[in-house]
């Protein structure tokens, strides 16, 4: 799939901004600050319904204003539709597909993507939350139904907590416990679901994986993928765990042996829970172990390894959407990307990406994206889209027809 036009009305620093779009590669190029990042996380938004920079939807709005909104005109083969969600400061979000209302949360079902940027760099060096979050945004658009069991979660997750913090402030009553219990196996419920989905989507992943790390770096090193769990005992979320990096067992996990696992974990670890008023089990606290010649990336990989491991990662998903969504190929989206990479990886990841359907790149400076990349070239000065020469002149005028306002401290760096 691919879009053909973008119109965002004040989203980040953008007051009004038009832009098409074509078929193949799109390049955004203009010095640091000018918002070519806020184009392409606005599509990025439709399909992960969320941002890869900020952990909240307020950031997203322009300054002064209750709502942003991103209209997208999605092509698949002989369809067209028209996708349009309106983010609100406050409250909740709305979303439409051809003008018909639908839940914001649907979103995913008409646009996939994969965003690559420097902040990857996180999956392999950060903290398991990013790992965790890159997994649920991708199982989302392969299920769009998972983004419903996930919200499930946490709410339940949130709520039991509550609960634990006030039965510890209580000295742990029976009412408190009985009430716990239940919660426990609401907690289960929707749990068991995201352990065993997961865990599927890891094991899919690990041969695109060590593929694309070879791709990328240009040499056969043994990149793996394997699912932490935390109802098996290991705890990636305490430094003080016994076993932090506990893998997933040799056989798929069903949602069945998740469930049983779970309840375990949580009849295990009720004293501890209550003593800090805290679920410390289940799929909130589980994480993906990455390793390169079977040594942990996070402390062993140099940086360049690194670097390798976050882009096989994001190619890896790339390819699960290719041949699993009903959409054909995601939108490949190349966030200031090729400033971070040497030559030959550069050539590399342009030679990877280069025959998806529509691939969207972002550079301040021209000839650090390889040429194959660069037919369609969409120009970004004073803040605002130059579509051809004679736009120069008037970019800076919000006034001007496709133009966006100036620069705020929203633009991208």
């Amino acid at each position: 799939m691919h879009v053909d036009h973008l119109q965002l009305t004040d989203f980040r620093n953008y007051r009004q901004a038009e832009v098409d779009l074509a078929r193949g590669p799109n390049l955004f190029v203009g010095r640091n600050g000018q918002g070519k990042t806020n184009l392409v996380e606005s599509i990025a938004y439709l399909s992960t319904l969320g941002s890869h920079r900020v952990p909240t939807d307020a950031a997203l709005v322009r300054q002064g204003c209750d709502a942003a909104i991103v209209r997208a005109r999605l092509a698949h083969e002989d369809r067209s539709i028209l996708a349009e969600v309106q983010i609100n400061r406050t409250g909740s979000n709305r979303a439409q597909i051809n003008r018909a209302p639908i839940k914001a949360r649907e979103l995913p079902r008409y646009c996939t993507s994969v965003l690559f940027a420097p902040e990857d760099l996180a999956l392999v060096r950060g903290e398991p939350s990013g790992r965790r979050r890159m997994l649920d945004e991708l199982l989302v658009q392969i299920a769009p139904r998972m983004q419903g069991v996930i919200a499930d979660y946490d709410r339940t997750l949130r709520q039991r907590n509550t609960l634990l913090k006030s039965a510890r402030a209580t000295g742990a009553k029976s009412g408190s416990l009985a009430t716990l219990d239940v919660w426990d196996e609401r907690l289960v419920a929707f749990g068991s679901e995201i352990i065993a989905a997961r865990d599927h989507l890891t094991r899919r992943l690990a041969p695109f994986v060590a593929e694309a790390y070879a791709t990328v770096a240009g040499e056969r090193h043994q990149a793996a993928i394997t699912g932490v769990l935390s109802v098996r005992g290991g705890d990636p979320e305490d430094a003080a765990a016994t076993d932090p990096v506990l893998g997933t067992p040799d056989e798929p996990v069903s949602v069945p042996a998740a469930a049983e696992a779970f309840r375990g974990a949580l009849e295990r670890r009720r004293r501890d829970e209550l003593d800090r008023g805290l679920t410390l089990a289940g799929p909130h606290r589980d994480d993906v172990l990455f390793t390169l010649n079977g040594l942990p990336a996070r402390g062993y990989a140099s940086h360049g390894e690194s670097w390798s491991f976050a882009l096989a990662i994001q190619l890896a998903s790339a390819s699960i959407l290719r041949a699993e969504s009903t959409l054909g190929d995601p939108i490949i989206i190349l966030d200031d990307v090729f400033a971070e990479l040497d030559e030959s990886r550069r050539e590399r990841l342009g030679n990877a990406v280069a025959d998806y359907e529509q691939v969207l790149i972002t550079a301040a400076v021209f000839g650090d994206v390889p040429a194959q990349l660069a037919a369609h070239t969409v120009r970004i000065e004073a803040g605002a889209i130059v579509t051809d020469e004679t736009d120069a002149a008037t970019a800076s005028s919000p006034a001007t027809s496709g133009a966006a306002a100036p620069a705020t401290p929203e633009a991208d760096a």
